[in-house]
Parts: C-alpha cells; sequence; structure tokens
C-alpha cells in the first residue's frame, strides 16, 4: 500500500514538472522572434528598443494588438505581427512579464529634476505627476493599463514622448499622452527619461 502511495506520488509530482516545464515553454517559443531585439530576458541591449521585463502584461498585449492593426505605426513591428492571435500575444506579453528587469545605476544629482517633474508636476504649466498613473516606484497599473516606466531606457522613453507630442502615437486614451506631452519641453523628457531610467 505505502508502496502504490509512492509510486503515485511520485508519478503525480512527475506530471507537474512536466507541466510546468510545457507551460515555460510556450513563452520563449512565441516570444522567439521579439528577444532578437528585446533580449532573451526582455533586457534590450539597444537604446531604441525598449526593455520589455517585468512589463504589465495587460500594456504588452494592448501594444501587440495596436501594433498589428496598424493603430500603433512601426514598420519592423507589425509585419512580425500578421500571423499572430490573441493567445500569442497573451503567451509573448506573460512571458516578458515574469522576466527580471536590469535596472543602470545613476548618479542622484543627474536625476534630481526629472524626480521633481515626475513626482509633483508643475501645476503652472498643466502637468500633472508622472507617478499618479506610472505609480511612485514606475512599476506602471495593471489593471487599468498604465505601463511600467521603471528601468526603461532614456532614449526610448524620449522618442515616445516626442511621438505622443507630434501625433504620431495615438495609444494613450482620451489623448492624455497627446495633451501632457505637448506642454514638456525637451528638456522636461529628457530629464524625465533619465529619472524613470532609474526607477526599480
Amino acid at each position: 500500500m505505502m508502496f502504490m502511495r509512492n509510486a503515485f506520488l511520485a508519478v503525480a509530482t512527475l506530471c507537474v514538472v512536466m507541466a510546468a516545464a510545457a507551460v515555460q515553454a510556450v513563452g520563449p517559443a512565441q516570444a522567439q522572434v521579439c528577444t532578437a531585439c528585446h533580449g532573451p530576458d526582455g533586457n534590450s541591449s539597444s537604446p531604441i528598443w525598449p526593455n520589455l521585463a517585468a512589463q504589465n502584461p495587460s500594456y504588452l498585449v494592448a501594444q501587440l494588438k495596436a501594433f498589428k492593426s496598424g493603430v500603433r505605426e512601426n514598420p519592423a513591428m507589425s509585419p512580425m505581427l500578421t500571423a499572430r492571435e490573441g493567445k500569442d500575444f497573451n503567451d509573448i506579453a506573460n512571458f516578458f512579464a515574469a522576466q527580471s528587469l536590469r535596472v543602470a545605476p545613476v548618479v542622484a544629482a543627474d536625476v534630481a529634476a526629472g524626480q521633481k517633474l515626475y513626482r509633483g508636476g508643475d501645476a503652472e504649466r498643466g502637468i500633472p505627476a508622472c507617478m499618479a498613473c506610472h505609480g511612485p516606484d514606475g512599476a506602471g497599473n495593471p489593471g487599468t493599463g498604465y505601463p511600467a516606466l521603471q528601468g526603461q531606457h532614456p532614449e526610448y522613453v524620449v522618442l515616445q514622448l516626442q511621438n505622443y507630442r507630434d501625433g504620431k502615437r495615438k495609444t494613450d486614451p482620451q489623448q492624455m499622452m497627446r495633451v501632457l506631452a505637448k506642454r514638456l519641453t525637451d528638456d522636461d523628457m529628457k530629464q524625465l527619461a533619465r529619472y524613470v531610467s532609474a526607477l526599480h
């Protein structure tokens, strides 16, 4: 009886391990093409390609859908998604969301101006605190779909703010980011980008 019980537990444990391995394999298999630019663990080595590690999965899914539909224009991304479907998007998003983000160290004095704007905004210019949507630590808000900004490449953040300002990117609900970005100077964008790159 004891032998049968032990054998059953061994088989059950093996099944759980195999199932877990199968689930983990889905993510990397679906995300393999993504890793060429965004890194095998979602930490991109190029400042023009965003880090995807630890990003909110709901945000990633929304962006993948936007790229596929053409709402968010990108000549490199859109062709890669033509044959992808909803389940693929979920698998990719969940894989990258589970990865650990690497944050580069910065000097506190270099991010002071960006920290002030991120955490307190600028009432005179009608700029709300960024942390109201993206969180005090830049982790975003999965429930509302607001993205994590922590540890993101400064160059990429500046580019996205410029795209919002210029109307090239239109993935923001009620045009929130487009309105906000028009109130930011180029220096504001650089300071904010430098600060969020240090958040973790």
